[in-house]
């Protein structure tokens, strides 16, 4: 089972099946001690990464030990992996640059100036590039992993928010400040189409199903799912207030939504493509910020699943 995990203030909760009528609720909190703001956060294999002021907290996804920080990143706001390179990268909106550093070693490689203020961070696995919205200079950055350079800025009209993308060329941005989404063509770099997604406002999160061509944006109150072919606005659905973030579970066909409000909002997308809202789930206030773990914390068949530190008992029957 993938588990959507939410970050709220220095905590991070993760959410898993129980008594309500998904069946999802609250297992786990991890606390990080350190200060600093908050914003994306990614798993990548057995480790959680969460941006956190001026460094990037690194924990064991199963038991929340920590495994390590990624510094020189202040200001950081996401978490891009290229696996295939064994590297990772951070968006850092107030150093404008991003940090390039060691999956392995977690050592810092590289850093690159990007935009002004990068805040989303993506990697394309299509075109192989990383691609950094940045919000105050209205435009992506287009980062060749291989030179280590920018190698486009592609303008976009408003501050880019959140990019996704489908796998076979074409890039989606939301436009927060337009109320638009934008869609880019990752081989010429520029934008081919601008749709506005009235009625809804300050598009955030931003996620994408493959198999139906959809594309689910978090507003204002409001989730709005649009065809990612012709950008048409197919429905409108309630959410809690404040949304930022929003994943998809394309096994389950669920769409969440994070609610600064404290509650997630947990949405079933049917085979057609018709969504309807399940439910709202307690989380906590200005729980922001989500990402689905596409690895669930189990054992490989075969395998003893790891020891959790301070859970070995022995138990003692008898009887009288």
């Amino acid at each position: 089972m993938k588990l959507p995990i939410t970050l709220a203030l220095c905590c991070l909760a993760i959410i898993a099946s129980a008594q309500t009528i998904t069946g999802y609720h609250l297992i786990k909190t991890f606390h990080i001690a350190s200060s600093g703001g908050w914003d994306y956060l990614a798993t990548n294999g057995k480790n959680l990464y969460v941006s956190h002021g001026s460094q990037v907290n690194i924990l064991d996804k199963n038991t929340g030990d920590s495994i390590g920080v990624i510094q020189q990143t202040t200001g950081v706001h996401g978490i891009a992996f290229d696996n295939s390179a064994g590297l990772g990268y951070t968006s850092n909106g107030r150093l404008n640059n991003v940090t390039v550093f060691s999956l392995s070693d977690l050592s810092v490689v590289a850093q690159i100036t990007t935009g002004e203020n990068p805040d989303a961070i993506m990697y394309d696995g299509f075109s192989q590039k990383i691609i950094t919205c940045n919000g105050r200079s209205n435009d992506l950055s287009v980062i060749d992993p291989v030179s280590r350079k920018v190698i486009a800025t592609i303008p976009v009209g408003g501050k880019p928010e959140t990019a996704v993308t489908d796998g076979a060329g074409k890039w989606y941005v939301n436009i927060e400040d337009k109320g638009e989404i934008v869609m880019i063509n990752a081989a010429g770099f520029k934008v081919e189409q601008r749709w506005s997604i009235s009625p809804g406002e300050s598009p955030t999160g931003l996620a994408i199903d493959l198999s139906t061509h959809q594309l689910f944006a978090g507003c204002e109150k409001m989730l709005l799912v649009v065809d990612a072919l012709t950008g048409k606005v197919k429905q409108r659905l309630p959410i809690g207030d404040g949304c930022d973030g929003v994943a998809f579970d394309k096994e389950k066909s669920m769409v969440f939504t994070s609610n600064g409000e404290g509650t997630m909002t947990i949405i079933q997308e049917k085979p057609s493509g018709e969504c309807t809202v399940l439910e709202n789930i307690p989380t906590k206030q200005r729980a922001r910020t989500i990402g689905i773990d596409p690895l669930p914390p189990s054992a490989a068949p075969g395998t003893r699943p790891n020891m959790k530190p301070g859970t070995f008992q022995i138990l003692v029957f008898g009887s009288h």
